[in-house]
């Protein structure tokens, strides 16, 4: 009897196919979780980066109005005082760089007033990641 036991635990050196397969299932089961995790979190980066930027554009046209008392024609008339202002003495420069960031997608932002989704304001959008104006994935105030 002891002989049988000794030789049935000398004869177990490695894993069975089966325990071997199973445990390959539950690597692929946790790589494609982790896949399905990670797919998609660069673009949602992007998207609220541009969300961020257009907060804070937002802020600077309101901000410009109340100075100014009129809306800005472009953008960069945050960072440069234009030439059709009714109180030029009024303007101050509310953004520090000297150009415009683009968006995350490397496109110039979207400026006007008044805007179609805001009609009694204005609009700033990014025309997302597609490239294209006008389309579904295009990231706006109105949002």
């Amino acid at each position: 009897m002891l002989n049988a036991n000794h030789r049935r635990e000398a004869h177990r050196g490695g894993f069975t196919l089966m325990e071997l397969l199973l445990v390959l299932a539950i690597l692929v089961i946790l790589g494609s979780m982790a896949v399905g995790l990670f797919t998609g979190v660069g673009e949602r980066a992007r998207v609220d980066l541009a969300k961020s930027q257009i907060g804070m554009f937002k802020r600077q046209v309101r901000l410009y109005h109340q100075l100014v008392n009129q809306y800005p024609t472009s953008l960069n008339d945050l960072i440069q005082q234009p030439a059709n202002l009714k109180n030029p003495d009024k303007w101050t420069r509310l953004l520090d760089e000297t150009k415009l960031p683009p968006d995350p997608w490397e496109n110039e932002y979207r400026f006007a007033q008044p805007g179609s989704h805001n009609t009694d304001g204005f609009d700033v959008w990014s025309i997302g990641p597609d490239g294209a104006d006008g389309t579904a994935d295009d990231i706006g105030n109105w949002e």
